[in-house]
């Protein structure tokens, strides 16, 4: 989960759970297959992993003796929950409903969220990761709307996910987001948490409730270990791996305004990782993406292009295959974000590599390449502007 594993052995709890019958709201079950082509190593972030899966629970008080159990156990934590949440009607708690859950038995046979919190308090601070793919009945997404600290579990763990809306009747959903994940994680990717979170949240769609909690808050320019405010000038020195992952604050900045300050944090953690890792490496692309992401939400479509470009070339000289998610998804991106370019002679400029991309790598939909063509071909009939 983090840009190097952990040499210390982990443990990863996968939850999928939801009732029997009409009142499911989640096939949560359906993430299952994906997850077991993962290997734990990667649900873990550790060189090692034992795993644990609960699928479709009757009782309560058995999930809880098996949360108690990897609770205990050493190492890094990582749960990994599908399924869908109501509130009891006595305390308006979130629950999170088991197979026999029934709205007349929920205080009885679902798992209240309480628990879940109560539990991981005695874990060391910063050991635990949780990431969630759930949906909310009507009442409680009317809850999280105004109060979303129901879901907290403590200061020391990270959960990361999102919660959606009920479905609506007669259709179920799909763990849509935990889906995402592993098909990043198969590709052979391993991205920080936050990055995973974030290209998750990109492909499952709009509408979702995203949660990103880490553990601690983190300056984009502040030195390694330290959380001191950040200053002018103190651009992100390289810090341990251990280190609070950084991006969560740049994308942070980025989304307050701060452009050019997230973009120098960006391009730091990215020179941190080319002397560390080196040219190429999986750290670096990393960085790349982030900063074509940061030019994204600045507005510079031309920059972002050319970033995004640039690292699915870098993918593509990692031998990644054409037809790879990320590579894909790199390409896309570019192809996307050049479509945005309103200047001529920027666009043009960038078209012949991305031409070459497209040639390489033509995608899913039908037509990308071609779509590149007829607008430089538009571009070149239309007459020229008179001089001035």
């Amino acid at each position: 989960m983090v840009i190097s594993v952990e040499s210390t052995p982990g443990t990863a709890l996968v939850l999928a759970a939801a009732p029997f019958g009409r009142g499911r709201l989640i096939d949560a079950v359906a993430v299952l297959p994906a997850l077991a082509a993962v290997p734990p190593a990667a649900l873990s972030g550790t060189d090692a992993a034992t795993l644990v899966e609960l699928a479709d629970p009757l009782d309560p008080q058995a999930v809880l003796t098996r949360l108690r159990a990897v609770v205990t156990a050493p190492g890094p934590l990582s749960l990994y929950i599908a399924g869908q949440l109501h509130l009891d009607h006595k305390q308006h708690l979130p629950h999170l409903a088991l197979a026999r859950t029934t709205p007349a038995t929920l205080r009885y046979t679902a798992l209240p969220w309480h628990w879940l919190a109560g539990e991981l308090k005695v874990r060391p601070p910063g050991a635990t990761t949780v990431v969630v793919d759930l949906v909310a009945d009507a009442e409680t997404w009317q809850r999280l709307g105004t109060d979303r600290s129901v879901l907290a579990l403590g200061d020391g763990v990270r959960l990361y996910g999102r919660v959606t809306p009920p479905p609506g009747r007669r259709r179920v959903a799909e763990p849509e987001y935990l889906k995402a994940c592993t098909a990043i994680w198969r590709s052979g990717a391993r991205p920080p948490l936050a990055a995973l979170h974030h290209r998750a949240a990109e492909q499952t769609g709009t509408g979702a409730m995203l949660l990103a909690a880490d553990r601690a808050p983190y300056s984009p320019h502040a030195p390694a270990g330290s959380h001191a405010p950040a200053t002018p000038g103190n651009a992100a020195p390289p810090a341990p791996e251990t280190a609070p992952d950084p991006l969560p604050a740049i994308l942070a900045t980025a989304h307050a305004g701060s452009h050019d300050e997230a973009a120098t944090a960006a391009a730091a953690w990215e020179q941190h990782a080319l002397r560390t890792h080196g040219p190429g490496s999986a750290q670096a692309i990393h960085w790349l993406e982030v900063r074509a992401d940061l030019a994204r939400l600045a507005g510079d479509a031309g920059r972002s292009c050319e970033l995004w470009m640039a690292a699915a070339r870098a993918r593509l000289d990692r031998h990644q295959a054409e037809d790879a998610q990320d590579v894909e998804a790199a390409v896309d991106r570019a192809h996307h974000q050049w479509e945005q370019v309103r200047d001529a002679r920027t666009a043009q400029a960038l078209a012949p590599v991305l031409v070459a991309l497209r040639r390489r790598v033509p995608g899913r939909r039908s037509g990308a390449l071609q779509a590149v063509q007829r607008r430089l071909e538009r571009w070149h009939a239309a007459p020229a502007a008179p001089p001035r």
